[in-house]
């Protein structure tokens, strides 16, 4: 008689052709699986009876007595093994047929038992066996629906069994039965007994299943939405009462009292009141509580009536403004005017402020001393790089995380209605697809419509017409015009060699001296040595830069001190080196020659004046010119109306008729890797080429800026007040500009009108009379010479 090894199961029954995975933890159970896979794979599963009352444990079993197996255990086979790193293994089994096990005995692997199959009864086709079949369909595909622990792909699986046996096997498989009700199925060799003892566990199990549903319908009807939050509302609040939790009530009280307190308007006091109470019935877990609540701490910070009195004393505020800065002549005049008006008409809104000035001039720590000047507080708003119009206008309550905009915000620092709000760096906004911020700025700069500004968290009006905006920025062009039409733009300019001595002995020079420890007794720093920083070691419209060089040599002086004992340090001119390396800068003009096919312009950059150089060759070739430097359409097409102009005149300027036929003309402006535009350089274009034409040399100390038309005309630019000062910081002497500017000049600093010889002209003639010397006159030699980077024009120059 065939016998085979055994496998104890507890609580699990294998039905025929059904697969079901297994876990084997016992190593016993493993060493038998391989034993069986060694073989013909096949094996025989026991069902292990309950014991006391108790079902067994479920899986294997390997310490089982034989006697406490059912009659009837499953023929299966093996279909796949797992062996893990553990010495466990997982193995995925098939039950074949039904067996009646015989003659059970121990092994040393575990069981051996000789088996016979049971002749399966096959269910007559009859109404009966079709009506029993139809009913355990039924009956279980209404357990799949209603049991939680069956999912719905077994409908699938249900339609595709038609073999009544297969059929109830299946069924047994997946239904939740006590361990003794699947083993009598299991050994119920007649189909027709067996649909009918299936037919029976379904029905009890169906029951059972329906009332559990009909329950948690009935609970659910009960407690609607309302009527659970009202019991969970009173569930905590007896729960806050027994643990001492109380105290929100009186925080909400507290937040009341400061509502009242901070002299809401109208408008805001009624969506405030609202909130409130909306806050007072919410449960305090939820998230809408946090949202309500942090909007009412928002209302209750916000300056609403909250202003301080400004300081009208004319004489105190001159004095601030002369202590911190100097200079800036138009700019302290301007808020003085703003002062006077305010003495005479305390009700008058003053207009927007925009200064406009290249980096490091002052224009942030001047808004630190007007609001100085005027006993107002100070709060900055720093615009460069934002993109979104929720900066400005804040973002709905409705988004997760929301917040008040920029200017809401500052207010809410600041603590008063009327600070002085310095908006930083205007032109350095973007927009994009969130919106276009300086659009948001137009209501926010506008007098008329600030007094009701809307931000969009608030949802209600405050009154910005108590601010005193003052905008900031480096460029007008960035800017749109309806942005600077609200404002009133005032100009810094560069700052010119005596100007900055000026600063750097009364502003920059002490503060460094405190922040290095040094005092004046330990260390001094010379005019002359002060004069060689600003010229040798720094290039800027504004003074950063100087002040870092300054701060670099106390750095080496404190250093000095402390390392070797001086008891004094004295920076002269002449030991500067020591202190501060090198030069790093060498002066574009000083150094220069007049040469032949070279003039000197001038340029306005984003960041103040610049001086350039442009270059002109003469090469044999067929009267072509070649435009070199990166050069924009418009100075490329001032270049062509240059030419044009020398060629229509060659012969009142002595240039020879094959020039423009047998030779070539290469025009080029250095720094070829910065872009340069506009149409200032035409008369320094008509220069280049006609000392080149005329083999005349160009003065060297001579720059000059404007447009010129074909007809010979020198038309007006814009930027002189920034070109002038960037000629005289370059050692320039004369400067020819426009006749059409002379209204102009009336803005130029008078240091800078004592270091320059600023002449008018009005036609090319009059360019090419001062600024070419006669032929061969202090031309300079041809030999190589090395241009520093000094000569290069700041990035982004406009001619």
């Amino acid at each position: 008689m065939d016998r085979l090894p055994v496998l104890p199961l507890g609580q699990i029954v294998v039905y025929p052709h059904i697969v079901i995975p297994l876990a084997l933890v016992d190593p016993q159970a493993v060493r038998l699986i391989d034993e069986v896979v060694q073989g013909d794979k096949r094996l025989l599963l026991g069902v292990v009876r309950p014991e006391d009352g108790r079902e067994p444990v479920e899986g294997p079993l390997m310490q089982t007595h034989p006697e406490q197996l059912f009659e009837v255990g499953t023929l299966a086979t093996v279909v796949r093994l797992l062996k893990l790193g553990d010495g466990s293994a997982r193995v995925m089994v098939q039950g074949l047929e039904r067996a009646r096990l015989r003659d059970v005995a121990a092994t040393e692997y575990g069981f051996a038992a000789a088996y016979d199959v049971p002749s399966e009864l096959a269910a007559a086709e009859d109404a009966r066996t079709e009506a029993l079949k139809r009913a355990v369909l039924a009956q279980f595909a209404r357990v799949i629906d209603i049991a939680p622990y069956l999912g719905q792909e077994l409908h699938e699986v249900l339609a595709g069994i038609t073999d009544p046996g297969k059929l109830a096997d299946f069924v047994a498989a997946n239904l939740d039965l006590a361990l003794p009700a699947k083993a009598e199925l299991l050994s119920l060799a007649d189909v027709g007994q067996r649909l009918e003892r299936l037919a029976h566990f379904l029905a009890a199990e169906l029951q059972v299943l329906e009332v559990g549903s009909q329950i948690q319908d009935k609970v659910k009807a009960r407690l609607d939405e309302n009527q659970r939050q009202y019991v969970l509302r009173e569930q905590l609040q007896v729960i806050r009462q027994e643990l001492g939790e109380a105290e929100t009530d009186d925080e909400l009280d507290e937040l009341a009292e400061r509502l009242e307190a901070a002299g809401l308007s109208p408008e805001a006091r009624k969506v405030a009141d609202r909130e409130l109470k909306r806050l007072r019935q919410m449960p305090m877990q939820s998230a809408e509580y946090q949202v309500a609540r942090t909007y009412l701490e928002v209302f209750a910070t916000l300056p609403w009536s909250r202003v301080t009195e400004d300081r009208l004393d004319l004489k105190a505020a001159r004095e601030i403004l002369d202590r911190d800065h100097y200079d800036l002549k138009s700019v302290k005049e301007r808020i003085l005017e703003h002062l006077a008006v305010r003495t005479l008409n305390p009700e008058a809104r003053g207009s927007i402020l925009c200064f406009i000035g290249p980096p490091g001039v002052g224009k942030t720590s001047l808004g630190h001393s007007i609001a100085e000047a005027l006993g107002r507080k100070f709060t900055r708003v720093s615009l460069g790089g934002v993109r979104d119009e929720a900066e400005i206008r804040g973002h709905r309550r409705t988004y997760v995380g929301a917040l008040p905009g920029r200017i809401i915000h500052a207010l809410q620092k600041c603590e008063t209605r009327n600070p002085l709000l310095m908006l930083d760096e205007v032109d350095k906004m973007g927009a994009d697809v969130r919106g276009d911020p300086t659009s948001a700025l137009l209501e926010v700069l506008d007098p008329a419509q600030n007094g009701a500004f809307v931000d969009h968290y608030l949802e209600v009006p405050f009154d910005l017409s108590g601010v005193l905006f003052i905008a900031t920025g480096n460029s007008r062009a960035p800017m749109p015009d309806p942005l600077l039409d609200r404002m009133e733009v005032l100009t810094l300019p560069g700052y010119i060699p005596g100007e900055k001595l000026a600063i750097a002995k009364r502003y920059l020079l002490p503060r460094q001296l405190k922040e290095t420890g040094l005092l004046r007794a330990r260390a001094s720093l010379a005019d002359a040595a002060l004069e060689r920083l600003i010229a040798e070691y720094t290039r800027e419209a504004g003074v950063r830069q100087l002040e870092r060089a300054i701060a670099g040599v106390l750095r080496k002086a404190a250093l000095e001190v402390v390392e070797r004992g001086a008891r004094a340090v004295r920076i002269a001119a002449k030991n500067l080196e020591k202190y501060a390396g090198q030069p790093k800068v060498l002066g574009e003009v000083v150094g220069r020659a007049p040469e032949v096919g070279v003039a000197t312009g001038l340029a306005w950059t984003p960041v103040g004046g610049d001086i350039m150089f442009i270059e002109a060759i003469q090469m044999p070739g067929r009267g072509q010119i070649t435009l070199t430097g990166q050069l924009g359409d418009v100075m490329k097409e001032s270049a062509q109306a240059a030419w044009s102009l020398l060629r229509a005149r060659a012969a009142g300027l002595d240039i020879p008729v094959d020039a423009f036929s047998e030779t070539d003309v290469h025009l080029h402006v250095p720094a070829g890797a910065v872009p340069k535009d506009g149409p200032s350089a035409g008369i320094t274009i008509a220069t280049a080429l006609a000392s080149l034409l005329c083999r005349r040399p160009a003065r060297h100390d001579v720059a000059m800026t404007g447009e010129l038309t074909l007809r010979g005309r020198v038309l007006p630019v814009g930027g002189l007040k920034e070109k002038l000062t960037a000629a005289a910081r370059a050692g320039v002497r004369m400067v020819l500009v426009p006749a059409r500017n002379q209204s102009d000049l009336v803005e130029i600093p008078d240091e800078v009108k004592r270091l320059l010889e600023i002449r008018t002209v009005e036609t090319i003639d009059q360019v090419l009379d001062q600024a070419l010397l006669g032929p061969g006159r202090g031309a300079r030699a041809a030999k190589p010479r090395v241009r520093v980077g000094a000569e290069r024009p700041a990035p982004g120059a406009r001619p």
